[in-house]
């Protein structure tokens, strides 16, 4: 009997991937998990993906996509009138909005990278997703450190348990994107920051 053709099986094995990793995690992964999932014949899942690294690659990919396009509308993002801190921390705010299950789906995809090399363009790509309309309203260093910020809130966050502050969030990227406090609270911050024995360069102390 010859196969039938199915060209959007591809597509639902990627989804299927995407909802067994958020349901078990990357540990419940294999080609037999995602064709149950998919509702299609093993074989079908290492015809496309003849890996489970493959698999993942395309897993990201979509969160990458689904992750680019909430930036490309988010609110105020491309406006320039609208303050860049004001903007980033909406955004921000509405990838939150949406709940923690999906973040948490992408951030365990986006980690994966830490042990599996091959995933880790993948994961520079979704950090460009961020950087490049970002770096449309400031140079691309500042670019890269706001996107980097925006990283390690949202890890703060899912990894602690605690609640979204716009308040904080907005704060902080404005010192990025506003450019560094001088004088006095310069001196302030450091010390904050580095520690009462550790307010400036080694030579210093």
């Amino acid at each position: 009997m010859a196969r039938r053709h199915d060209p959007e099986r591809r597509e639902r094995i990627i989804e299927a991937a995407i909802r067994v990793v958020g349901a078990q995690g990357i540990a419940g992964l294999s080609h037999r998990s995602v064709a149950a999932e998919a509702d299609v014949p093993l074989g079908s899942t290492t015809y496309h993906f003849a890996s489970l690294d493959e698999l993942l690659v395309a897993a990201l990919r979509r969160c990458n996509e689904n992750f680019a396009r909430m930036v490309r509308e988010g609110d105020g993002l491309a406006d320039p009138a609208v303050p860049l801190a004001d903007a980033l921390t909406r955004l921000l705010g509405e990838w939150f909005s949406g709940g923690r299950g999906p973040m948490e789906l992408e951030y365990e995809l986006y980690l994966a990278a830490l042990r599996r090399p091959v995933l880790r363009p993948v994961a520079g790509e979704w950090a460009d997703a961020l950087v490049e309309p970002i770096a449309h309203r400031t140079d691309p260093a500042t670019a890269r450190a706001l996107t980097a910020l925006l990283d390690g809130i949202c890890l703060q966050v899912l990894l602690t348990g605690g609640e979204f502050d716009p308040v904080y969030t907005r704060e902080m990227l404005a010192r990025l994107a506003e450019g560094e406090p001088t004088g006095a609270r310069a001196a302030g911050t450091g010390e904050r920051l580095l520690g009462p024995t550790e307010t400036g360069p080694p030579g210093d102390r």
